[in-house]
């Protein structure tokens, strides 16, 4: 094209074909020229549409931006929070209940800074103290995706359930002030470029912080990079579920676990020993399992270079309880409740099926300090998320309606003390706390 701009402004300059010549000219420079450029840019749009479309993929926005049976991006799903629930909002384009009038500034401030464009702070179940090492670039492609590759969604967005006066959003910016970082997107580098990669995730797009670091008295997160302490994703309570420790301790993190155990868990929700429950099978199952190879090996190699929280010495093996329960010896407390309800899929060697129901023995979820989950677990069952490489999923049944209190602690006091593990036992009092919080049943027949 430059060599037909020449040939042609050369020809006009010396009087040669006049008028055909400023024909020409306006024809090839500026139709054409116009045409490629919309086009061009067009193809530009579409592609950070679909780099925003990736992005709210990685960020994992549909867990909490869509109800249940609910519009995609609507909100409407509720948050549970000490002081009451909290909903999500509708992010969708629609002008009247999304955001379909913010500018980019608008969604900036909201997605790195928690401030809305009326000026209040939003509350922290939002993640952005952890957004705020997002990019510039990955900020305006998720903004494309959001504006322009979203259907919009007439859906108001439901009040807080929260009294007054911890109703009060001006509070929230003090808790901004004090708690949310500033925007900083500059990370120093570690000069390993996969780590870095999978530091910006982890810390930044993925906020896995804000599941994984335990909370202070204010609900901030204690740490919100490695740079702030060993309790950065040394695990934390979400929904009466204790998010596992993602460090490098050997009895209750991932010490003992391969990079590619990690890789295999988030694209599968399970490994030979391990499966996703709780909230984690919703972060595999919208986001984990459809991120880049790539992606899930910088994200591995990130965990695995974080140090050890504390100093614990791994897991080893022992034989004797499952001798015990293999010759009938059922002296022990909830042994005998442990092979009427459990041992037919986690064995009475406590080491499950491989990639179908996950192992007992040296489980890191089972060895917790806090044993939450595992109650959790025990009271109101759960289901490993299928997945496009793993459809195949098994669900482990409810026992409230089985067991009482006493008979549930000690058959999880049975599971935390066996076959090598050494966690300490649970009281029925920490039962019934997690049975009353996640209204689960109680049995029919029976008494404590």
């Amino acid at each position: 094209m430059t060599r037909a701009r020449n040939i042609i402004v050369g020809l006009i300059g010396l009087g040669v074909l006049g008028a055909v010549g400023a024909w020409l000219a306006a024809l090839l420079f500026g139709s054409i020229g116009g045409d490629r450029s919309a086009t061009l840019g067009m193809q530009i749009d579409r592609q950070l549409i679909a780099r925003g479309a990736y992005l709210a993929i990685a960020g994992d926005c549909t867990a909490c931006h869509t109800a249940p049976n609910g519009r995609p991006f609507a909100g409407g799903l509720p948050i549970a929070t000490p002081i009451g629930a909290v909903y999500s909002s509708n992010i969708t384009p629609d002008k009247t209940y999304g955001i379909g009038n913010y500018s980019y500034g608008d969604f900036e401030r909201a997605v790195r800074r928690g401030v809305t464009p009326q000026g209040y702070t939003l509350y922290p179940a939002m993640p952005y103290p952890s957004f705020a090492r997002m990019t510039d670039a990955d900020l305006r492609a998720l903004y494309a995706y959001v504006e322009h590759g979203v259907q919009p969604a007439a859906q108001p967005t439901k009040a807080p359930d929260i009294a007054w006066p911890l109703s009060m959003r001006w509070p929230l910016t003090y808790w901004r002030w004090l708690f949310a970082p500033r925007v900083s997107v500059a990370a120093e580098s570690s000069g390993d470029a996969l780590r870095d990669r999978g530091a910006y995730l982890v810390e930044g797009l993925g906020h896995c912080g804000a599941c994984h670091t335990p909370r202070g008295i204010g609900l901030e997160e204690k740490a919100l990079t490695e740079r702030d302490g060993a309790l950065y994703l040394s695990g934390g309570e979400v929904d009466h579920y204790i998010a596992s420790n993602l460090r490098g301790d050997l009895l209750t993190g991932l010490g003992t676990w391969s990079e590619g155990d990690i890789v295999q868990f988030l694209k599968t929700g399970r490994t030979a020993n391990s499966a996703a429950f709780g909230g984690m099978s919703d972060v595999v199952t919208h986001s984990t399992q459809a991120m880049t190879d790539a992606d899930l090996h910088a994200i591995a190699h990130y965990l695995k270079s974080l140090p050890a929280a504390g100093s614990e010495a791994p897991f080893a093996y022992e034989t004797k309880i499952a001798s015990q329960l293999a010759s009938g010896n059922v002296a022990a407390p909830g042994s005998l409740d442990y092979l009427n309800n459990c041992a037919a899929c986690h064995r009475s060697t406590g080491r499950g099926y491989s990639e179908t129901f996950p192992a007992l023995a040296g489980n890191p979820v089972v060895n917790a300090a806090d044993p939450s989950s595992l109650i959790n677990i025990v009271l109101n069952g759960g289901t490993v998320p299928p997945t496009a490489e793993a459809p195949t999923h098994y669900t482990m049944p409810a026992f409230a309606g089985r067991l009482t209190d006493r008979q549930a602690a000690e058959v999880i006091s049975f599971i935390r003390s066996s076959w090598g593990n050494r966690a300490s036992p649970v009281s029925a009092a920490q039962v019934e706390r997690i049975r009353a919080a996640t209204h689960a049943a109680k049995p029919s027949i029976g008494g404590e």
